[in-house]
């Protein structure tokens, strides 16, 4: 079983960035799948970016395309979001999740059932 653990969250202005890093603790050769997911108050968890283990973005969602870069350092066993460009609009809860497969696309976006491991999640807050 892998640990998640999600750090960097806070509180930045509009236009400001963040980068929030995901260490994977324990096995992680069953991590095919790597992504974050959001969650803001009164709305459901969505799948904001994914990609492959080993490399490979397989899915960005509209609202954060050309703003929100997912990464990894395998050496480290870290995912990272680089987040620039920030809106009110991105506050939530950020979640690291691993799953066992990364087949997403805008027709079948990345939902919480697939992935099988998450983390505690940190709160990004975006003020006008």
């Amino acid at each position: 079983q892998v640990q998640l653990v999600e750090s960097g969250g806070g509180s930045v202005q509009t236009g400001g960035a963040l980068r929030l890093p995901c260490a994977a603790i324990g096995s992680t050769y069953r991590m095919y799948c790597m992504g974050w997911f959001r969650q803001a108050p009164g709305k459901e968890r969505e799948g904001v970016v994914t990609m492959k283990r080993g490399g490979g973005i397989t899915y960005t969602a509209d609202s954060v395309k050309g703003r929100f870069t997912i990464s990894q350092d395998n050496a480290k066993n870290t995912l990272y979001l680089q987040m620039n460009g920030l809106k009110p609009e991105d506050t939530a809860m950020y979640y690291c999740a691993a799953g066992p497969n990364c087949l997403y696309s805008d027709y079948r976006p990345p939902r919480v059932t697939d992935f099988r491991s998450w983390g505690q999640g940190t709160q990004v807050t975006v003020s006008s």
